[in-house]
């Protein structure tokens, strides 16, 4: 079975599965062999740049040709059974009508599968789905039982507090953006209120006084592919901004920064991983602290 994922998360979902790829996205990093396969996309966008100016990339992107191109030759060098896409956000990786239009003028006998994950319960079911495709469904549901239970495991221990902190993630920070899809689930899960988004909602701009005005008890640092190195670059986008310095998360060291790149805008396996980091935040007296390369907290890294 030759497959191509056009997306992180898919990525990770085909190598938990056994199946290696034989062609990814250019974003494609984990697990680490899948930087050594060919790339058959490419982005219009800068992703070293600062975060104003990748949101004016996008934005000139958009009103353009798009975020993303698929490279039709290397799509064709590959010649996949399965390619696997995305429906959720143009901007996070290659849009399924490209691909589709790609797959069909290329002459392709290949198979599009798109995910459009927004939740956990939608994670579980496109493993599933992906399982199906590519002949692994007993590895799928194995992979699906395991991760339910840790999320069960999670979610009983949570149930232990004794408080309710409310929780707020960020997944961009200029302009500030509350993250959605399965962030506010899963902060519920892990013993926390996150009162920015609905479940499912999709991340958007936000006023910062909507994020002052809402205070929370724990506050979360994790710009869309962004890891902990280059939020730090960035970090002046929001400690600069008046009021930072007010919130209670700030004064009670509860502010952190979280990579964002592998744990919070990637709907992967290792969004169970990213659960269990949020419980960790919201109730450090229940769970283990999560790894240093994972989640840092704020206050060193404005030193």
């Amino acid at each position: 079975m030759r497959v191509v994922t056009l997306l992180p998360s898919a990525t990770e979902i085909v190598y938990a599965l056994g199946v290696e790829p034989v062609g990814v996205s250019h974003e494609c990093d984990y697990p680490p062999a899948a930087r050594e396969q060919p790339s058959v996309n490419r982005s219009r966008v800068d992703p070293e740049a600062s975060s104003s100016e990748i949101n004016e990339q996008v934005a000139e992107a958009e009103a353009g040709e798009g975020v993303y191109a698929v490279d039709r030759e290397a799509l064709a060098a590959v010649d996949p059974d399965v390619v696997i896409t995305q429906g959720v956000c143009d901007v996070c990786a290659v849009d399924h009508v490209l691909v589709e239009d790609a797959v069909r003028e290329l002459g392709l006998d290949a198979e599009v599968l798109t995910l459009d994950i927004h939740s956990l319960d939608g994670l579980f079911e496109s493993i599933h789905r992906v399982g199906a495709a590519i002949d692994r469904d007993e590895r799928a549901t194995e992979l699906v039982a395991n991760l339910r239970e840790r999320v069960a495991a999670v979610e009983t221990t949570a149930a232990r507090a004794s408080e309710t902190p409310s929780v707020a993630v960020l997944d961009w920070l200029d302009p500030v953006m509350v993250a959605g899809h399965w962030i506010p689930e899963m902060v519920e899960l892990a013993g926390g209120q996150y009162g920015m988004a609905e479940h499912g909602a999709h991340s958007r701009p936000r006023e910062w006084t909507e994020v002052t005005e809402y205070d929370p008890d724990v506050l979360v640092a994790a710009p869309c592919g962004f890891d902990i190195d280059q939020t730090r670059e960035n970090l002046a986008d929001l400690t600069e901004r008046t009021g930072f310095d007010d919130f209670r998360a700030v004064r009670e060291e509860r502010a952190y920064v979280m990579d964002g790149h592998h744990y919070v805008n990637r709907s992967g396996p290792r969004l169970v991983d990213t659960l269990e980091y949020l419980a960790s935040l919201c109730h450090p007296d229940l769970f283990d602290a999560p790894p240093r390369d994972a989640v840092v907290e704020l206050a060193p890294l404005r030193a």
